[in-house]
């Protein structure tokens, strides 16, 4: 079950800056360990470059370029290299996010738009270009990263990021509608408080620096007692752009610990 052999897998943001395993790497390693060929793209071209010696390590297949995914010239060149180097794409992984903190009032213009480039545009543009090359095959999955913040308030002061995050499920079950009947699906994986490397960036966003005392304090959210990691949302991705999916399209895969079923 959940065998990616002979597919193509693009992945956006599959690198990790630091030690440890962020969403993308994780789910880079696991789809080349179930037997897909994969593309990786990073804006740091030297994480990408970590992720593909570990799976190449492993005896699988992987690929990897340096691209901004909120460039359309960048986007066109990815799926073009990809496609050069493997003749197709069955999967597009658009996982690229970045937390900005702010309301209307504090927050500037200028990071607004980059949040709303970040986190919502890299995959309308992922989208964009890849969605024709899936059409005309006739399959193709995608599988969009958005977060519980786009569900509700998690307990930060980041507007834009929820905005974007929700736009991004309204975006992934519009569209899975208008491409069902072309046998192409589209779903969003909805991480809740994950413990990856960023959890350091963002307690010093947010928490002034106080990395321990943050870390307490999004376990402590969770009804299961502790934050999940960058593999539970690779597992919850693997199973989305399976064929074991194959009759789920326009759906949110939410994976939280129960952090959005608990009324706290």
């Amino acid at each position: 079950m959940l065998r990616l052999d002979g597919k193509v897998a693009l992945v956006t943001g599959c690198g990790t800056q630091g030690e440890g395993w962020g969403n993308g790497k994780a789910m880079s390693v696991l789809f080349a360990r179930q037997g897909a060929q994969v593309f990786g793209v990073d804006l740091a071209l030297e994480a990408a470059q970590a992720t593909r010696e570990i799976v190449r390590g492993e005896g699988g297949t992987m690929e990897v370029m340096a691209a901004d995914v909120t460039a359309d010239a960048d986007v066109r060149r990815m799926v073009a290299a990809c496609v050069e180097r493997f003749g197709h794409i069955d999967i597009l992984v658009n996982n690229v996010g970045r937390s900005e903190p702010g309301d209307p009032v504090t927050m500037s213009e200028a990071t607004w738009d980059d949040q709303m480039g970040v986190n919502l545009k890299s995959a309308f543009l992922g989208c964009k270009h890849v969605l024709p090359l899936m059409e005309a095959r006739g399959a193709g999955a995608v599988v969009n990263v958005s977060s519980v913040a786009g569900l509700r308030y998690v307990g930060k002061p980041q507007v834009a990021y929820a905005a974007a995050k929700a736009a991004l499920m309204q975006m992934t079950k519009t569209t899975a509608v208008i491409y069902a009947a072309r046998g192409v699906r589209l779903n969003s994986v909805v991480p809740g408080l994950m413990l990856t490397p960023l959890v350091r960036r963002l307690a010093d966003k947010y928490a002034g620096g106080q990395y321990d005392a943050f870390v307490a304090t999004r376990n402590a959210q969770v009804p299961m007692g502790r934050m999940g990691d960058a593999w539970d949302v690779a597992h919850a991705a693997l199973f989305l752009a399976s064929d074991e999916a194959r009759y789920i399209t326009g759906e949110q895969l939410v994976v939280d610990g129960g952090f959005t079923s608990a009324t706290r």
